[in-house]
C-alpha cells in the first residue's frame, strides 16, 4: 500500500463551506502540506509497498560476540544533549561518552533521576515540536533531573526503511552511552528510564536488550509498526528490556504490519486509549482548523494531519506529568470491543491502572492490555460508567444502530445529551453498554434517557411497536468503582419511545457498594498502595 494511503486512509475529505476569513489559511495550508506529501511522491521507493516489508537494507556493525564493543566509543554517531528547564528546546550542551569532563560541564546530576528521550522518523531532518514540550513536562514534574535528547536526526531523516533499520545502530549507540555514564558516576540503573517515540520506542529496545536489562524502564510512545510488528524480539522493543516495559498504542489502525503504530503488545502492560486505533480531534477538519488559528507558526506543524494519532501517545504522557490532579484511569480488558460494552471497569486485582508517568509499575507473567476513553484535549482525562439495563417487550422487537441520549445529574455537577450509538437493542434481553463525561459529577442521583429517531420517516412509525419498558438501570463507575441502581421514578416501569421524551431514573436505596470496598478503593486510587510515588 502506498504510504499516503497508509496516512491518509483514516482521514476524511475537509468540508470547507462557510469558513470565511479562516480560507486563505486552511489553503495555504494544503498548499504546504502537498510540498510535504511531494517529498514521498517524488522518490518511487517510498511510494511502494516496500517500505512496508522487512527492509533487505542492513547497516554493516561490528559483531557482538564479546563485552569489549560497549566500552569503544569511537563509532558512537548519535549525539547526547543534555537539555535544561530554562531552554528546553535548544541543545546547549553534549555529552560525550568517553569524556569524563563533558559530564561536569554539562553539569549532570548523578543524584538525580535521568531521562533519556528518542525521537523517531522525521521527513524534515529537524526536531520536532513535541520535543521541548516533553522536555519541559519532565523538568517541571522532577524539578533538577537529567533530561537527555537523543539526536539521531541523520539517520531517521531516510528513507524509512532505512531509518528503520538504522535503530541497530542507534540502540547500540544508546546502550554505549547509557553503560558508559552509569558505571562513570556508579549511578544506580534504577535512575534511568528511555522514553522512545515511534521508531525510537524500537532504539530504547534494542539499547536494553544490550544493557541485559538493567534499565529501569522503557516508555513506548506508539512503536512503529512497519517492519516491527511480526519482527522478534531482538530487533523491537519487548517487555524483556528493563526492568519495566509500558506503552502507549494510539495509531494502530490497519492491518497488522502496515498500521503507523505497532499492534501487538510488546510491554509489561500495553494502554490502548480509544481502542487504539484513531484519537479524537485527529480529523482532518479539526487538525486543520487548529493550523489555521495558529497563522504562520500553525503551518510550521501541518504535519499533524498525516500523524495527529501517533503523536498523541506522546501528549498523552506529558499529560500525566503536568495533570497530577486529573490522571486518566485504564482498565484490564481482553478486546476493545468488549471493553465498549463496559465490561472492565474493574479495579479488582490490579485490573485498572493510572496511564503514563503514574502508572504502578505491575510485571506480570504475560503482557496486560488495558483501554481506556479519553477527550481530544489536554487534559485528556474522562470519567467512565457502565450502563446496564434490561428491555422488556410485549412483540420481538430488534432494532440496530440506535442513537440514543444520556443525561447524568450528580451531587458536584451536571452532564447533559451524551450521544452514542447502540449497535442492537433486543426485546426481552440485557444490554451493557459504556459512556464517558468529561465532567466530575460526583456521586451520580438522577439519569435521563432518551431513544432518539435514526431517521427524519422511517416504515416502523406507522406500523409496529417502538417501544420498550424500562424497569431499573444498574451504573458502575469505574473512577469511583462505585455501583449504584437506579429506578423507574414515577412507577415500577417507564417507557423509552423511539422519538419520545425522556425516561427518568432515580438513585434507589438498594445496598450497593461496602463501606470498606469504598475505602479500599480510595486507598489505592490516592494512596501509596497505587504506587503513586513510584517514578
Amino acid at each position: 500500500m502506498p504510504i499516503l494511503q497508509l496516512y491518509l486512509r483514516h482521514l476524511t475529505g475537509p468540508t470547507f463551506n462557510n469558513m470565511g476569513k479562516e480560507n486563505i489559511r486552511f489553503f495555504t495550508a494544503w498548499i504546504l502540506l502537498g510540498k510535504i506529501f511531494a517529498t514521498f511522491c517524488s522518490d518511487p521507493e517510498l511510494t511502494s509497498s516496500t517500505v512496508f516489508v522487512n527492509s533487505s537494507f542492513t547497516p554493516t556493525s561490528p559483531p557482538a560476540t564479546t563485552t569489549e564493543w560497549i566500552n569503544d566509543y569511537t563509532d558512537i554517531v548519535s549525539k547526547f544533549s543534555l537539555r535544561t528547564a530554562e531552554f528546553p528546546d535548544d541543545d546547549m550542551c553534549y555529552i560525550v561518552a568517553g569524556r569524563p569532563d563533558t559530564i561536569q560541564e554539562c553539569e549532570f546530576n548523578a543524584q538525580m533521576q535521568t531521562f533519556v528521550i528518542i525521537h523517531g522518523w522525521t521527513v524534515t531532518g529537524m526536531f520536532e515540536s513535541w520535543v521541548p514540550k516533553l522536555v519541559s513536562a519532565l523538568h517541571e514534574r522532577v524539578p533538577g533531573a537529567n533530561v537527555i535528547v537523543v539526536d539521531w536526526l541523520t539517520r531517521a531523516s531516510q528513507h524509512y526503511t532505512t531509518s528503520a533499520a538504522y535503530t541497530k545502530l542507534v540502540g547500540r549507540d544508546v546502550a554505549k552511552f547509557v553503560t558508559w555514564i552509569q558505571k562513570e558516576l556508579q549511578m544506580p540503573w534504577d535512575r534511568i528510564h528511555l522514553l522512545g517515540y515511534s521508531l525510537g520506542a524500537h532504539v530504547a529496545g534494542i539499547a536494553g536488550d544490550l544493557t541485559d536489562r538493567k534499565i529501569s524502564r522503557i516508555t513506548g510512545l506508539d512503536p512503529a509498526g512497519p517492519t516491527f510488528e511480526h519482527a522478534d524480539a531482538q530487533n523491537t522493543l519487548s517487555r524483556d528490556d528493563a526492568q519495566f516495559v509500558d506503552v502507549l498504542h494510539t495509531n494502530t489502525r490497519g492491518s497488522p504490519g502496515q498500521s503507523i503504530g505497532i499492534q501487538k503488545p510488546v510491554g509489561h502492560i500495553d494502554i490502548y486509549p480509544n481502542g487504539g486505533t484513531f484519537q479524537p480531534g485527529c480529523d482532518i477538519q479539526n487538525t486543520l482548523r487548529g493550523i489555521a488559528l495558529e497563522g504562520i507558526k500553525g503551518l510550521q506543524n501541518v504535519d499533524q494531519l498525516v500523524k495527529c494519532s501517533h503523536e498523541r501517545s506522546i501528549h498523552l504522557f506529558i499529560d500525566s506529568l503536568l495533570n497530577m490532579q486529573q490522571q486518566s484511569m485504564a482498565f484490564r480488558c481482553n478486546s476493545r470491543e468488549a471493553f465498549y460494552k463496559g465490561l472492565c471497569l474493574s479495579c479488582r486485582k490490579n485490573r485498572c491502572n493510572k496511564i503514563g508517568y503514574n502508572i504502578n509499575k505491575l510485571r506480570m507473567a504475560r503482557s496486560v492490555k488495558m483501554y481506556l476513553k479519553t477527550r481530544k484535549l489536554m487534559p485528556y482525562k474522562v470519567f467512565h460508567y457502565q450502563v446496564k439495563m434490561h428491555l422488556f417487550s410485549k412483540e420481538s422487537l430488534t432494532f440496530k444502530e440506535q442513537p440514543v441520549k444520556i443525561s447524568l445529574f450528580g451531587t458536584h455537577g451536571e452532564t447533559e445529551d451524551i450521544p452514542f450509538v447502540l449497535p442492537v437493542m433486543i426485546g426481552n434481553s440485557t444490554m451493557s453498554f459504556l459512556i464517558t463525561t468529561d465532567v466530575d459529577i460526583g456521586d451520580l442521583m438522577i439519569v435521563h434517557l432518551r431513544w432518539e429517531k435514526d431517521t427524519l420517516i422511517s416504515w416502523s412509525d406507522w406500523w409496529g411497536s417502538n417501544k420498550f419498558s424500562v424497569r431499573k438501570l444498574r451504573i458502575k463507575s469505574g473512577e469511583t468503582q462505585s455501583k449504584v441502581i437506579f429506578s423507574a421514578k414515577e412507577a415500577e416501569f417507564t417507557d423509552l419511545v423511539r422519538g419520545g421524551k425522556a425516561a427518568e431514573f432515580v438513585k434507589s436505596k438498594e445496598d450497593n457498594m461496602s463501606r470498606k470496598e469504598k475505602l479500599m478503593h480510595k486507598l489505592k486510587t490516592q494512596g501509596s498502595l497505587f504506587g503513586q510515588k513510584d517514578a
